[in-house]
């Protein structure tokens, strides 16, 4: 339990922290949810436009330290290469 005046601000102040990273998370986990969903449906141009729609909102994720920089660089590269493969 926090008792001095400091550490009773720095919970107070983790969880707000918190509170904006869950949601940040969410809000990419849903983006990410979008792609995969057109990636299954085969079209390649749905795919393509919920990508181009997620990489902003992933890259900010990890400018904020919500994820780190090569989880979105693997990421990207894997749903890159699915949506590529939907061509063939």
């Amino acid at each position: 339990m926090a008792n001095s005046p400091q550490s009773k601000k720095r919970a107070r102040q983790n969880e707000k922290r918190f509170a904006v990273n869950k949601a940040r998370r969410s809000r990419i986990r849903t983006f990410l949810r979008k792609v995969e969903e057109a990636i299954a449906s085969g079209n390649q141009e749905t795919a393509v436009a919920a990508l181009r729609a997620a990489q902003p909102e992933m890259a900010r994720g990890v400018t904020k330290g919500v994820l780190h920089k090569n989880l979105l660089a693997r990421k990207m590269s894997r749903l890159s290469a699915r949506i590529k493969a939907l061509a063939a």
